[in-house]
């Protein structure tokens, strides 16, 4: 991973947005295993009040990568919280003894990348670092699936049968706002679409965009580094070329969505865990789901993982010896999605 010094001594930052569950957590764990001696560090943000990317990676054994180069953001929109958590979070990477050559920043599924990129130019660090690039992951399964995109003229019929209707879609907006925002596009999961649904997808994402961004298909976040780091982008400079449907310095929340913590159930078997983790995914408004469990006799972590209706499990570490067994799951979806019918899947 040999990138180029940025200018000016400014540390470079790559910025890694995409939905849910599109494989940002996988990408980052990659670009750390294949570092090739960078001091690299990773600012990582989710929705939710469970830490659960941030653990995924500082947990995973990659040398060279310690519990301090993992600086975690739980519980809330990096985009919303700049002054509060974000600016305070890269000036301490940045004055550490040792800092980093190069932080990678993974928002969460989320969140807006523009109004993190304009962050950079903020008086605090503007001087000290740098966007090298935004990088938008995009699950290719999803988009295939007709996920994220709208029907114009399905569309344009129910609104001229009911105009006092409002069609927007708020899942629709994320996805646009941040491949509007990118540098490079990862259609990732492409091993799980055949070449024709592969160019079906790459034609739906440029439609979206309203200049030539390159994208790049990958499986499992594996991708040659230096396609991804040391672009050189100084992206906090370019604004007027990443649109937006949030204009400048508008506020914007996150009421269309909401997440719980729930406590899994002991499961005897990981394909026990699994099959529950699926019927919960099936509830009306589930977006994502994400945890981890023990399993008797197992001295490893289970890491369960849902997007859709696609739901997986792996092993990621050991238990620490003095490390409480919890068992949790973090359910986001649209406000008001239906718990009941997540807590009775995972009770059945």
């Amino acid at each position: 991973m040999n990138a180029p010094t940025p200018s000016l001594g400014k540390v470079p930052c790559t910025i890694i947005t995409g939905f849910l569950g599109a494989g940002k957590t996988t990408l980052v764990r990659h670009l750390l295993e294949n570092a090739e001696g960078k001091r690299l560090a990773v600012l990582v943000n989710e929705f939710g009040d469970l830490g659960f990317d941030g653990s995924f990676i500082a947990g995973c054994g990659i040398s060279g990568c310690t519990a301090e180069d993992i600086v975690e953001l739980p519980n809330g929109c990096i985009c919303c919280t700049v002054a509060d958590d974000f600016v305070p979070a890269l000036e301490k990477l940045l004055n550490r003894p040792n800092p980093p050559e190069h932080i990678l920043i993974e928002t969460s599924g989320l969140a807006l990348p523009k109004p993190l990129v304009s962050a950079f130019n903020w008086p605090a660090i503007r001087a000290r670092v740098t966007v090298d690039g935004v990088i938008a992951v995009v699950d290719g399964p999803a988009v295939a699936e007709g996920q994220f995109a709208d029907d114009p003229e399905a569309l344009a019929t129910l609104r001229a049968e009911d105009a006092s209707v409002d069609h927007d879609n708020p899942l629709e907006e994320v996805f646009e706002d941040q491949i509007l925002c990118a540098d490079l596009i990862l259609l990732n999961k492409s091993d799980l679409v055949d070449a024709a649904g592969r160019e079906r997808v790459k034609a739906e994402i440029a439609e979206h965009l309203p200049k030539a961004i390159k994208i790049v298909e990958t499986a499992h976040g594996k991708v040659e580094p230096a396609l991804i780091v040391g672009l050189g982008a100084a992206a906090e400079s370019d604004l007027a070329a990443r649109p937006s449907h949030h204009g400048e310095g508008e506020d914007h929340d996150h009421d269309d969505f909401d997440s719980i913590s729930l406590p899994l159930p002991d499961v005897a078997t990981p394909e026990e865990l699994t099959a529950r983790v699926a019927r919960a995914a099936e509830a009306e408004g589930v977006l994502r789901l994400k945890g981890f469990a023990g399993i008797p006799g197992k001295p490893m972590r289970l890491v369960v993982q849902g997007v859709g209706r696609r739901v997986g499990h792996h092993y990621d570490r050991a238990w620490g010896a003095e490390e409480k067994r919890d068992a949790r799951l973090v359910v986001i979806g649209l406000k008001g999605f239906d718990r009941a019918a997540v807590e009775a899947a995972l009770a059945d």
